[in-house]
């Protein structure tokens, strides 16, 4: 394949070239590539290197009803995404060698885009004793996380991160202390009071993310901590990596977008964890991004079914289904306001995730897998949630004007999606 007249978003800038593909690599970057290759044609359109989202559930095995590795991959390749990286918090937990090479197999067969599973940091996800961590790294994974749950005893966690270390691996970390929380289901503040909700603080993710980052500094061991959402959170993230800790950070779409306000109307579609908080904080989150104290953007993609959602706030289950709609809050949030550069936001979303994971990808370059995702930034859009791929109709943003759509996602030198 050779795809022509295209914008290629690389690391150091934009540039009109032709980039051809052999055998799932790319082969060459030039200004006017010939041969009787496939074209394909991507005049007004941005190539950038296939995104990568380093957080989502895809719920199988177990809970099928939500979501399986099968719709979960063509709502991935339809939100652009060529890799994602699934959370063990399946049934049974994804915390040995079997249910990682189920994930793996069962991936392939689906031949959509890469799958790459993560593995428990405990067994069961109880925090009480450690997961076959050799075993799953053997089978693929990629990573380790508790996600859903904190580890709660720090032995155990220092433990963790001493043999991840060990196998070259991270742990992810779900930053939550459950006794803080007390059952909050929103940030704690004035939305909270005026929709009657209990509130978290939070100081219950800022304890965790403070005590992951003492032990990966006492271990100089790398850690990574997910879906950052305080303003706190990101100072604190922010200092250690001034003084050399190993720690990188992510955050996802909500926390950067819309704030605790839009819990007001009780709709369970905004409750997510940790919770949407205030404009404070989500001028942090961006300030994070734009100075690199936040590495990535990912989805953190919660499918449920709609009888998860259609219940009393307290009862719904935590989630939004973002996979679809990530790309295009990226380019309307982050871009359109000034605040990233394309080429910054294809860091957040593709090379530093392979560059903390280890995966092959992340930018475009001779010699890397031929992962693309082709989209007219201009081109604005509407959510409905009714044409979501995923089983998970679940998102807040129903009616939100969006801009940039993904035209084309190609995985290894083939079209797995196209508009």
């Amino acid at each position: 394949m050779i795809i022509k007249n295209g914008k290629l978003v690389l690391r150091d800038g934009v540039v009109k070239k032709d980039v051809l593909v052999r055998d799932g690599k790319i082969a060459m970057i030039a200004e006017n590539i010939v041969g009787d290759d496939e074209i394909f044609d991507a005049k007004g359109m941005h190539v950038f290197p296939g995104l990568i989202d380093m957080h989502v559930h895809l719920r199988e095995p177990g809970f099928e009803k939500k979501e399986t590795i099968e719709s979960g991959c063509k709502a991935a390749v339809k939100g652009g995404f060529t890799q994602v990286c699934c959370m063990p918090n399946t049934n049974p937990v994804a915390d040995n060698k079997i249910i990682i090479g189920y994930i793996k197999e069962r991936a392939k067969e689906v031949n959509l885009c890469k799958v790459n599973p993560i593995g428990a940091i405990s067994k069961g996800e109880k925090g009480e004793e450690m997961a076959g961590i050799g075993g799953m790294k053997k089978a693929g994974a990629v990573a380790l996380s508790d996600d859903g749950v904190s580890v709660k005893n720090s032995r155990l966690m220092y433990l963790a991160m001493e043999y991840a270390k060990g196998f070259g691996l991270k742990c992810l970390c779900h930053c939550e202390d459950k006794d803080l929380v007390d059952g909050g289901v929103v940030n704690e503040g004035l939305s909270a009071t005026i929709a009657g909700l209990k509130g978290s603080p939070r100081a219950a993710e800022d304890c965790v993310i403070a005590r992951d980052i003492a032990l990966a500094e006492s271990l100089d061991a790398p850690v990574h901590i997910c879906h950052v959402s305080t303003y706190s959170g990101v100072r604190i993230i922010r200092d250690a990596k001034k003084a050399g800790v190993k720690v990188t950070a992510e955050t996802c779409p909500h926390y950067f977008s819309v704030t605790d306000e839009i819990v007001r109307n009780y709709d369970t579609n905004t409750k997510v964890n940790p919770p949407i908080r205030e404009e404070i904080d989500r001028q942090a989150i961006i300030e994070g991004l734009k100075d690199g104290t936040l590495d990535c953007i990912v989805t953190d993609h919660a499918p449920h079914h709609a009888d998860d959602k259609n219940v009393e706030y307290n009862l719904a289950a935590f989630g939004i289904s973002g996979i679809e709609t990530s790309f295009g809050f990226a380019i309307k949030y982050l871009y359109e306001t000034g605040v990233l550069t394309l080429p910054e936001i294809a860091d957040k979303m593709s090379y530093n995730p392979a560059q903390i994971l280890g995966l092959d990808g992340g930018e475009i370059a001779v010699g890397k897998a031929a992962d693309f995702t082709i989209a007219n930034i201009d081109e604005t859009w509407t959510v409905d949630s009714s044409k979501f791929v995923s089983k998970g109709k679940n998102t807040p943003f129903n009616g939100y004007e969006l801009k940039g759509v993904v035209k084309c996602t190609i995985v290894d030198g083939d079209i797995k999606y196209r508009a």
